[in-house]
């Protein structure tokens, strides 16, 4: 073990999605100081990922072995080249499909017949890949599953160049260093809120008490009054809450915005071990069920089988810092039925799927049979690896309980547009020649159109609320 690692686990978000000049999380981050050496690097800066970072990688299979990089990286292109098609809908009137997951589906149902030259076994791990592509991409997404997400507005989402990369110091390194600028107290933690009166006229006490427009309740009971208030709470709180919260009510058409966007969750599981059993170079350790196919129901018994829903393992760099920590992701049912097991459960499970998957004796006879080939291995699961030692410790995000976010981030859900999330950004009263103009103001990531599910998105909707408020102050009507 690492005596001196500092056991940094980011519990939330995990990554400067696209790093470079156009992002604001990157330019702040870099402008502090807060960055590794790579991460500033020219040419990092200008990779084109795609919002699929490449990463130096290892593919289990169930059966226990390493499966063949060539097939798992042509089920991969093959995968991304359907949803970089998806951007043909953009605007369509009549879609397809209503959703990724049904066109991406059908589109693999018309393609893969033709694929892995006819051989059997070849298009079943084709098969076998495509379904682990789609469970990434749910966890991309914050989904339960792809036909959750609408087809047509799907290309909106825009993904900036750069390598992904972290914070050394932790995502929260940024956060500190913007509170620093504030005067002491002007930030107050623990400060649950129960409803926001808005359309009021609320008076401080006193004689010449001025008049304010809304008034933010506690948890605890104190009040704050205020003209405007920019509301940041995530969607999933909003969904759950926004009838008791507002008072008076939102207006219906910004309830039904609330309503249609697509909310998920997507958790991570770390687990830390006293030795790594993975080679020093790999990054990220996938896992693939050479049973299943995107074109097969996947099974409803989430007590069975929610871990089938993990799709892998990012290794957690520098191992001096972090120790030896594989990060796992899930996202959606399977992800949320996690977050009610213990420790011991989730730890139990991850054991069983490392095991299964990196458990194949070497069972292939150094000779070939009579006829020249080589035995086929079978493609049962395998009986596992009982030498692979269980990890040491458990910790993980549960974000779906948390009672203030109820998820990980939005989605374009079907039966929604990008109207949806500009109709949630807009600010309240709706009337601009209202006397007491934004009183509610919404940011937050669910209300940047194209970088929503981002840092960088929620960033930049915070930005655009207060710049709404600067105009308000410097205009002459408000002299």
């Amino acid at each position: 073990s690492l005596p001196a690692a500092s056991g940094l686990a980011e519990m939330g978000a995990h990554w400067i999605h696209g790093p470079s000049p156009g992002n604001p999380v990157f330019c702040l981050a870099s402008r502090y100081g807060l960055l590794g050496p790579e991460a500033a690097r020219e040419e990092n800066q200008q990779v084109e990922a795609g919002g699929h970072p490449p990463m130096p990688s290892v593919t289990y299979g169930s059966s226990g072995k390493v499966l063949n990089p060539k097939a798992v990286r042509e089920a991969r292109e093959l995968f991304y080249a359907l949803l970089a098609s998806t951007r043909a809908f953009q605007g369509s009137k009549e879609p397809p499909w209503p959703s990724v997951g049904q066109y991406v589906r059908a589109e693999i149902a018309r393609t893969v017949p033709t694929m892995a030259g006819g051989q059997e076994d070849a298009r079943r791990l084709q098969l076998a890949v495509l379904a682990a592509c789609l469970k990434l991409e749910c966890c991309i997404s914050g989904t339960h599953s792809m036909d959750l997400v609408a087809l047509e507005p799907f290309g909106e989402y825009v993904s900036l160049p750069g390598l992904d990369c972290t914070f050394p110091g932790g995502y929260s390194s940024l956060a500190e260093r913007l509170l620093s600028d504030l005067p002491e107290g002007t930030v107050l933690f623990n400060k649950a809120v129960r409803t926001i009166q808005w359309q009021g006229s609320f008076r401080e006490e006193g004689d010449d008490a001025r008049v304010f427009p809304v008034r933010v309740e506690c948890e605890d009971g104190d009040v704050f009054l205020a003209d405007h208030v920019i509301i940041t709470v995530p969607l999933g709180f909003l969904k759950e809450h926004h009838e008791k919260f507002f008072q008076p009510p939102l207006p219906e058409r910004k309830a039904q915005a609330i309503r249609n966007l697509g909310f998920g969750t997507n958790n991570k599981i770390f687990l830390e071990f006293e030795q790594p059993f993975w080679e020093p170079e790999q990054q990220l350790l996938e896992v693939v069920w050479e049973d299943e196919s995107p074109l097969e129901e996947p099974s409803a018994d989430l007590e069975a089988s929610w871990f089938r829903k993990l799709i892998g393992f990012v290794v957690l760099q520098p191992p001096e810092q972090h120790g030896h920590v594989l990060c796992g992701f899930i996202a959606g049912k399977e992800s949320e039925h996690m977050e009610t097991l213990s420790d011991a459960e989730v730890l139990s499970a991850m054991t069983r799927v490392l095991r299964t998957m990196t458990g194949a004796r070497p069972a292939l006879p150094s000779h070939p049979l009579p006829g020249g080939d080589f035995p086929i291995p079978s493609l049962t699961p395998s009986a596992g690896n009982p030498d692979l030692p269980a990890p040491r410790s458990v910790l993980r995000s549960r974000w779906h309980s948390a009672p203030y976010t109820l998820g990980s981030y939005s989605y374009v859900a079907v039966g929604s547009s990008g109207d949806d999330i500009d109709v949630l950004a807009q600010p309240l009263p709706e009337d601009p020649r209202d006397p007491r103009p934004l009183q509610l103001l919404f940011a937050g990531e669910a209300t940047h159109r194209t970088f929503y599910s981002t840092t960088h998105g929620a960033l930049l909707s915070g930005w655009r609320e207060a710049e709404r408020l600067n105009q308000l102050f410097l205009s002459p009507e408000a002299a």
